[in-house]
């Protein structure tokens, strides 16, 4: 009975320890489960903790190279555009590119943080706006704009985008260190966690170990990956004090590339002022040599010519007359060469029209045939579309007319002349600065001897020729420069040596309804000389006395009744005084108002006056309809110019004065 008491007691207790053997095994299984668990969820959050710690070091070291970059590329550019070498020119586009690709890899790596990802956006948006600056510059100087390369450059280090830039990034470095700080103190966190698992695992480990030889065998591997663990931990954090020390070191060097290139700028900023003035200087001095050469041959005719007529006057009338017939052609020869050059200012006063280029070049066929001689073919091709243009007549068929000669003399006198048109739809930029619209393309092309790429650079220079001596002043391209842009168009010239040139005159389709009459007062012969009863009283107003006295004497000359008026504050009293006055002529610029303004004053109280603008330069009035539609005689004029210029404005008036119409009543 004892025996199976004692049995059953050794089975019981054979069963306790199997129950506790197995209860320890559960238990162990149980407690190595959930703490395999707990360790892979914290070795998970180390990973991704140590994880977020190098992606932020990677994007503050790709900003710390993005800046270093930039700063190498804009020194090599500034050596580039003042030394011209083109070493740094490359320097400049290897280093700006490796910038390009930073950004975008600074993009890649931020596209996780969406105030990082706007960051980086908006950087790369500034350094495309800064890369077109100093491409423009660079672009300049590689093709001999060295002065508009300097400038742009100049521009670019003053754009307000250096500063948002050096700001976006030193603002990305700012989010990117809290966001260090904030991914350390996980990152330790996380450490902390996994040895307090394995603490609690060594623990637990002990506690089993009595009775279960495998779960001590576990826990040591346990133990084992800690110590793994652990090693691994410190040796990231090794290497992010060694990216740490790094990243100071490179801090420093940035700045003192930084301090030397603010010092070399300042260097480079007093060289480009020294430059600048220097060829100003250069610029001004050949244009004025140009146009002393040739002012200083037309008044040697000009005074050689009268000098002669006053010792032949009282001794041979005719050979007076020719004299002083020579004096004016070199007076006249002056005023043309002037008006050239107030063109290419773009200081000539146009008078505008809407005009069919078809029909104008049709017009002109007979006298470019007679112009470039009977060698030469001339073409025409016109587009389909004949757009209008709003232009000056007169200037349009001198740049045509000038164009035509300048074929002539490549092609020596025997060619093909072609003239053409077309329609042309231009992008906003597509072309220089022009604006996006309807263009009118006006081409002449010759088959002459064409011109290289260092004539090209300068064709648009006053008083540049390759002409010989006393076959071109070198202001026919120049001229027609100055007109194209004063009508807002662009000129564009294609030439090669041996394959002929082709100038091409973009002007904007005009698409309004407005139509102004242009009085070309300078073609005698445009209106008979005035009748007796044409005879009027005039209103001179004209600041320079000289002018005015000699404008009122031809007026007498002409049978007309001239009341001068020195200054235009008199005009109104004149006016009100001799109310049989039925014409207004008037300087343009003059002290206190100009001419325009004074017409502008008046026309409300007498709006039966007509009025005839004078002038010599237009000055800052390019405003057309300043003009109103009143004729506009130019300086210097004659005798005969003068009198169709009158009897134009006279035909124009709105009918007799104010007191004639009442005696006519009566």
């Amino acid at each position: 009975m004892n025996g199976e008491t004692e049995q059953e007691a050794g089975q019981r207790s054979v069963s306790i320890r199997r129950a506790l053997a197995i209860a320890l095994a559960l238990m162990a299984a149980i407690g190595l489960i959930t703490l395999t668990v707990f360790v892979t969820n914290s070795n998970k959050q180390r990973d991704a903790a140590l994880a977020a710690q190098r992606h932020s070091f990677e994007v503050i070291i790709l900003v710390r190279t993005l800046q270093s970059t930039m700063a190498e590329a804009e020194l090599s550019l500034g050596r580039y555009v003042v030394n011209l070498k083109t070493d740094f020119g490359r320097i400049y586009v290897d280093e700006w590119r490796r910038a390009g690709f930073a950004i975008d890899r600074l993009r890649q790596v931020t596209r996780d943080n969406p105030e990082q990802a706007r960051l980086a956006t908006r950087l790369r948006a500034y350094y495309d706006e800064r890369g077109k600056l100093l491409s423009g510059a660079a672009l300049r100087t590689r093709y001999d704009q060295k002065i508009n390369g300097l400038a742009i450059f100049d521009q670019a280090g003053q754009a307000a985008s250096v500063k948002e830039m050096d700001a976006t990034l030193e603002q990305i470095i700012t989010v990117e260190n809290r966001l260090l700080a904030e991914r350390i103190s996980k990152a330790n966190a996380t450490l902390d966690q996994s040895s307090w698992a394995g603490t609690l695992l060594l623990a637990f480990a002990v506690v089993i170990l009595i009775g279960a030889a495998l779960l001590g065998f576990t826990m040591f591997q346990a133990l084992a990956e800690r110590r793994s663990t652990r090693k691994v931990a410190d040796e990231s954090l090794q290497r992010a004090l060694e990216l740490e020390e790094a990243v100071a070191v490179r801090t420093v060097e940035l700045r003192l590339a930084n301090e030397a290139l603010r010092a070399e700028a300042a260097e480079r900023e007093a060289a480009e002022a020294q430059l600048r003035q220097a060829q100003k200087m250069d610029a001004v001095g050949q244009l004025t040599g140009g146009i002393a050469h040739d002012f200083n041959n037309m008044l040697a005719v000009v005074i050689g010519g009268l000098e002669l007529a006053k010792r032949r006057i009282a001794e041979d009338s005719h050979e007076a007359d020719r004299h002083i017939a020579n004096a004016m052609e070199g007076a006249s020869r002056a005023a043309a060469l002037t008006r050239r050059l107030l063109a290419f200012a773009r200081s000539e006063p146009l008078l505008p029209e809407a005009i069919s280029p078809r029909a104008l070049i049709k017009g002109m066929t007979d006298l470019l045939d007679r112009t470039i001689g009977e060698r030469i073919t001339v073409q025409s091709r016109f587009a389909d579309q004949d757009w209008p243009v709003w232009v000056d007549r007169h200037q349009l068929e001198n740049a045509l007319l000038n164009l035509a000669v300048n074929a002539r003399d490549a092609m020596e006198g025997e060619g093909t002349l072609t003239v053409a048109t077309a329609a042309r739809t231009l992008a906003e930029g597509e072309i220089g600065t022009m604006r996006a619209g309807d263009y009118v393309a006006i081409s002449v092309a010759d088959t002459g001897c064409g011109m290289d790429q260092k004539v090209l650079d300068r064709v648009f220079e006053p008083f540049f020729t390759t002409k010989p001596v006393g076959k071109g002043t070198g202001l026919g391209l120049s001229q027609i420069f100055g007109f194209v842009r004063q009508s807002a168009g662009e000129i564009i010239i294609a030439s090669q040596p041996g394959l002929g040139t082709t100038v091409t005159l973009l002007l904007p389709r005009f698409t309004g309804a407005q139509r102004v009459t242009s009085v070309n007062a300078d073609m005698p012969g445009a209106f008979a000389p005035p009748r007796a009863e044409q005879h009027a009283t005039i209103l001179v107003v004209e600041d320079d006395p000289r002018v005015l006295n000699a404008t009122a004497e031809a007026l007498i000359e002409l049978g007309h009744t001239p009341i001068p008026c020195p200054a235009p504050d008199q005009a109104q009293g004149l006016i009100d005084a001799h109310p049989d006055i039925r014409l207004i002529v008037t300087d343009v610029l003059m002290p206190g108002t100009t001419g325009p303004e004074l017409i502008a004053a008046l026309r409300p109280h007498y709006p039966h006056l007509g009025v005839l603008f004078v002038t010599g330069y237009a000055g800052e009035i390019d405003d057309t309809m300043a003009f109103a539609g009143h004729g506009v005689l130019r300086k210097p004029f004659t005798m005969v110019a003068l009198s169709n210029a009158v009897q134009a404005a006279l035909a124009k008036t709105s009918g007799p004065p104010p007191y004639e119409a009442a005696a006519a009543a009566e």
